[in-house]
């Protein structure tokens, strides 16, 4: 059987509450048992104590000197709850007894031969006994037991046990649903969980789930799924978004190849001009080749990070110093077409290693674009030191600078700071937000310093 929720916790509470008011109740009849039979105890103990002064002995005879007396009385008065007093030599043969015994006797225990109380049965009865020693010069030499009625006692344990059986069951009915009621209430917060979750659709993530009046854990709970919805709705604005620049990256390089084409099939041309079309065509190939590449890669680190499968990108390392060397040969190009002063520090060794496929990304970006953006006749300095936080490497370049509003945007897929203003500058946006999830693959930290018109200062800790 499959129960609710509500239904669990209450059974829950109620099988634990159970098992308490269980011992509860049999502590408590234990205790009454106990003090019932101390209370008889304590009776025989004075009765067989005060008989125990009318014995006299006589050779191996033992008997009671005042038994007319005794049985005198015993006929006057009726007696409702009457003492039975019996003697026994220390062998446990019958010497005397009490008259209201008659022709019945008590029983003698071997196992109680220095005294003792037990339970006993007096013609199909139950009886309580107690057993005390009868000494003469330091020596056992008989037994006097008394003996009283455990009827009337018996029926108490009895009235007893069926009250408490029969309040256990009817707490354990009230406990049930009283526990039902109260958890039904204490999952109202849940309930509204589920209300709540299941009206979200991908159209309307910005509905949140309410949150309790009191800081607990369905609290926290409420929150972490706020969190969530707030975090699964930033990522699907940015697929969104990257969808959207995506298709329009792609289609402006499209678009303008097409017009090409269709312009050079409208007429015959000179051979010049078809050779000057086929290569912008081209150009414009090769740039789509760089989107399509760059959102492939893109995609890898993505799916790299969900399935932390790094080990064959992470297994190669090598000395920081030695890589970025052969960066910077890559772009001596750009660097001598820019005229550009290098200025290189570095402040550590070769054995400063460095994941070569994910530190390569994030360096060729950043030193990439250094040189891209840095003005004609400029420096660039490039720092290597060694932290206590890890081998940190700075980029400065003295070139156009991005706004300050910006910098927190630059790791977005397709973003280019003002880019309306630089459109002889290349890029399409993809660079950094390659560099940033290569830095998040290995958990290296990338911090950008920037003033607009005076240049950009890049810092990795890897």
């Amino acid at each position: 059987m499959i129960l609710s929720f509500r239904n669990r916790i209450a059974l829950h509470y109620m099988i634990a509450t159970a098992l308490i008011v269980a011992v509860i109740f049999s502590v408590v009849f234990f205790v009454v048992q106990e003090t019932v039979y101390q209370n008889l105890d304590s009776g025989l103990t004075y009765e067989a104590e005060k008989h125990t002064g009318e014995i006299k002995i006589v050779g191996d005879s033992i008997y009671f000197i005042n038994k007319e007396e005794w049985a005198e009385i015993e006929h006057r008065e009726i007696q409702v709850n009457p003492v039975f007093i019996q003697i026994f030599d220390k062998s446990g043969n019958l010497m005397d007894k009490s008259p209201n015994l008659k022709s019945n006797q008590l029983s003698f225990s071997e196992q109680e031969y220095f005294g003792g109380r037990f339970n006993k049965k007096l013609d199909n009865r139950p009886i309580r006994q107690i057993q005390i020693p009868i000494e003469q010069n330091g020596k056992i030499i008989g037994y006097v037991v008394a003996a009283m009625s455990l009827e009337s006692s018996n029926m108490v344990f009895l009235k007893l046990r069926k009250v408490l059986f029969v309040s256990y069951l009817i707490l354990l009915v009230g406990l049930y649903y009283v526990s039902r009621f109260l958890a039904g209430r204490s999952i109202i917060p849940i309930k509204n969980i589920i209300e709540t979750t299941n009206r979200i659709t991908k159209n309307n993530l910005n509905e949140r789930v309410e949150l309790p009046a009191h800081k607990d854990e369905l609290f926290h709970l409420s929150a972490s799924i706020n969190e969530l919805l707030q975090r699964i709705e930033n990522a699907i604005e940015k697929e969104r978004q990257f969808t959207s620049d995506a298709s329009h990256e792609l289609r402006t390089p499209l678009s303008s190849l097409r017009g090409t084409l269709e312009v050079l099939i409208r007429k015959p041309r000179e051979q010049l001009e078809y050779q000057e079309k086929i290569i912008y065509s081209l150009s414009e190939i090769d740039r789509m080749t760089t989107i399509i590449e760059q959102l492939l890669l893109l995609a890898r680190l993505d799916s790299n990070a969900n399935s932390n499968n790094l080990v064959s990108k992470t297994t190669i390392y090598q000395p920081l110093p030695i890589l970025i060397d052969e960066i910077l040969s890559r772009y001596r190009n750009e660097i001598s077409a820019k005229n550009l002063t290098l200025d290189l520090d570095m402040e550590t060794t070769n054995e400063s290693l460095v994941q070569q496929y994910y530190a390569n990304l994030i360096l060729d970006n950043m030193i990439g674009n250094a040189i891209k953006y840095a003005k004609e006749n400029s420096s660039l300095q490039i720092l290597v030191s060694d932290t206590e936080s890890g081998i940190e490497c700075k980029i400065t370049d003295e070139g156009i600078g991005i706004k300050k509003e910006d910098i927190e945007k630059l790791f977005n897929p397709f973003f280019r700071s003002d880019a309306l203003n630089h459109k002889e500058i290349f890029g399409n946006g993809l660079g950094l937000s390659i560099a940033k999830k290569a830095a998040d693959a290995i958990n290296a930290k990338l911090f950008v310093e920037s003033e607009l018109g005076v240049g950009t200062k890049i810092t990795i800790v890897f």
